[in-house]
């Protein structure tokens, strides 16, 4: 059992034992209790809530996480930073590979997204050269000022991590080309699958500690 400190609000929170169900409803509740409070809440008590969220979603994850993904705050005294491995998506270029990413959460979260950095090198359309992840769920909520996404494709703070990083697996499999983050990636993706073939194996191999061929 934890307990937290939150304003005039204490809180005690029951990790539970690996073989009992996480009460996903509480879960949403406490996201819910978050967002009412936020906007008279002092700056302490709003990264309390936010601690609290991320300790629930880490709990969450560790008893049931999706298949080929593994994620949880890189120490117990920072729950804005978290580290995640992805396995490649069978039947991709990307199978066999293991990616590490970073994500990392603004102080006002779930209000706002987190942005999300891969470790690993991958030549990706959707994956900018320096690991950086461009992908809706992780654009800030409302209208895209550019025109080529709706609200309802971006970030809203019902969404979750495992939904974000489902999202990036997705991305992985199916390359959005007509929203580039990489030209060079999103070019060879459509005029030269071998190539890209090439590049993505390269990837993989270099996820594994392996040399490039």
């Amino acid at each position: 059992m934890s307990e937290f400190q939150i304003g005039h609000t204490s809180l005690q929170l029951f990790i539970l034992d690996s073989s009992e169900p996480i009460q996903t409803d509480s879960t949403y509740f406490v996201r819910r209790l978050h967002i009412s409070t936020a906007a008279t809440s002092t700056d302490e008590e709003a990264c309390g809530w936010s601690h609290l969220i991320d300790v629930l979603y880490m709990a969450e994850l560790t008893v049931n996480p999706p298949e080929g993904i593994v994620a949880g705050p890189v120490d117990e005294k920072n729950f804005f930073e978290w580290e995640a491995l992805i396995a490649g998506p069978e039947g991709t270029p990307f199978e066999g590979g293991v990616f590490a990413a970073r994500l990392s959460f603004p102080t006002d979260y779930p209000l706002s997204p987190p942005k999300m950095q891969f470790v690993s090198e991958l030549f990706h359309p959707n994956i900018y050269p320096d690991g950086r992840v461009c992908i809706s769920i992780l654009h800030a909520p409302g209208d895209d000022p550019m025109g080529y996404e709706s609200s309802v494709e971006r970030w809203s703070p019902v969404q979750s991590v495992e939904k974000i990083l489902l999202s990036v697996v997705s991305m992985l499999a199916e390359p959005n080309d007509e929203s580039a983050a990489n030209v060079d990636a999103a070019k060879t993706w459509r005029e030269d699958k071998r190539r890209f073939n090439k590049l993505a194996l390269r990837s993989v191999r270099l996820s594994l500690g392996l040399p490039p061929e």
